[in-house]
């Protein structure tokens, strides 16, 4: 089976095609650059590339998010048209749980985390049981010092990924001391391979009902919520 995986949740664009254990080809930049514009080209190079056709893709798998709102719609949308264009089936994954993948070889909890600002963030805790990654706590938009207090008392090593740890690492290992793992920064960047593996693994879903999974509502969506009321 050939899959398809796209990931533009945040800064970092993620293309890859994977055939069942095989990962063919994958692109990955990490730039503050429109999305919108780069995508769809990064698709097509990486097919051209790999000298694969879309008609020969089994699978479409993409990132839902948390991240960017308008990251998160892009992708989401691509991937909705190619699979309804190609009638193909669509999986969708969450960000962070693409970037706990990265911490496969660790013995302890994983917390991915995205920036979400006003102290807080997009995490969730994941590990690894007999090299599956698991859920401990779902994906959730929270302080980040609540956070923390929780996974004191936890009293596990945890790992720490993501490109948005550097505004957050004084208070991590303020709070957390020697519990706190901060991952090399290679780890930082979520893999557009690891979500392909992931969705290798996961149900087919409707492409209709298929939708971004944002965690909170966007400001300017939740302010206008508040004045209806």
């Amino acid at each position: 089976m050939k899959a398809l995986a796209i990931d533009t949740t945040n800064n970092v664009l993620g293309i890859a095609i994977v055939e069942e254990d095989k990962v063919i080809g994958e692109y990955i930049t990490n730039l503050k650059k429109n999305h919108s514009v780069r995508a769809m080209p990064a698709v097509e190079r990486l097919l051209s590339d790999c000298d694969i056709t879309p008609k020969q893709l089994d699978k479409i798998i993409v990132a839902t998010g948390p991240g960017s709102y308008t990251g998160v719609r892009i992708g989401v949308s691509i991937a909705k048209t190619m699979a309804w264009a190609l009638q193909l089936p669509i999986v969708g994954v969450s960000s962070l749980e693409i970037l706990a993948a990265n911490g496969r070889f660790f013995n302890g909890l994983i917390s991915p985390l995205f920036d979400a600002r006003r102290g807080q963030v997009y995490t969730g805790l994941y590990q690894y049981d007999n090299q599956e990654l698991v859920t401990v706590e779902n994906d959730q938009n929270l302080l980040l010092t609540d956070w923390l207090e929780m996974l004191k008392s936890k009293n596990e090593r945890i790992l720490f990924l993501g490109n948005d740890l550097p505004i957050h690492e004084e208070v991590i290992t303020h709070v957390l001391g020697d519990m706190a793992e901060i991952a090399q920064v290679a780890l930082h960047n979520p893999r557009p391979s690891e979500l392909a593996i992931i969705g290798l693994k996961k149900n087919a879903e409707d492409v209709h009902s298929l939708v971004p999974n944002y965690i909170r509502l966007a400001e300017a969506e939740a302010k206008w919520l508040e004045q209806q009321k």
